[in-house]
C-alpha cells in the first residue's frame, strides 16, 4: 500500500522540480549575459530535465514473477538537468549593447512555445499524480473503515 504513495511522491518531486526549470528558461528567455566564458558574455542556455525509472526495468518475466509477490513499481527519478544543445538564435538589433560589429545579437535558445507545452504537460502529470495519490489514500481509508 505504501508503494503507491512513493510512486506518487516520486513523480510529484520530479514533476515540480521540472515546472522550476521551465520557469527558470521561461524567466530568461531573453538574458544575453547568462555566464562568462573566454572573455566574453554567452546567453542563457535552455535547460531540461533528465527523468527515469527509480530502478531499471529488468525482464519481462522476472518482473512478471515478482510482481506476484511483491508491487514493482518504484517511482521516478531525475538523473540529472542538461542544457539543450540547439544553437543560440542571432537576431539583428544594432542597438543593443550586446550586438557584434554586424548588428547582430546573440539570444537564448528558449522557444516560449515549447516552453508552454512542456509546462502543460508537466502540469497535467503533476495532477494526474496528485490523483492517484488521493485515490490511493482513500483506498487506505476505506479498508481501515472495513477493519473497525
Amino acid at each position: 500500500m505504501w508503494n503507491s504513495f512513493q510512486i506518487s511522491a516520486s513523480a510529484l518531486t520530479a514533476q515540480r522540480l521540472r515546472m522550476d526549470v521551465i520557469a527558470s528558461n521561461i524567466a530568461n528567455a531573453e538574458t544575453t549575459r547568462a555566464q562568462y566564458v573566454d572573455g566574453r558574455w554567452v546567453p542563457y542556455q535552455r535547460k531540461l530535465v533528465v527523468m527515469e525509472p527509480a530502478k531499471p526495468n529488468r525482464s519481462f518475466k522476472s518482473v512478471f514473477d515478482k510482481s506476484l509477490r511483491q508491487p514493482v513499481g518504484q517511482g521516478v527519478k531525475v538523473t540529472k538537468i542538461t542544457h539543450d544543445a540547439e544553437p543560440f538564435k542571432r537576431v539583428y538589433m544594432p542597438t543593443h549593447p550586446d550586438a557584434d560589429e554586424s548588428g547582430y545579437v546573440l539570444m537564448p535558445n528558449v522557444d516560449l512555445l515549447k516552453e508552454q507545452v512542456d509546462l502543460l504537460g508537466a502540469v497535467r502529470s503533476y495532477e494526474a499524480n496528485v490523483t492517484a495519490l488521493n485515490a490511493s489514500k482513500s483506498m487506505f481509508m476505506k479498508a481501515l473503515e472495513i477493519g473497525k
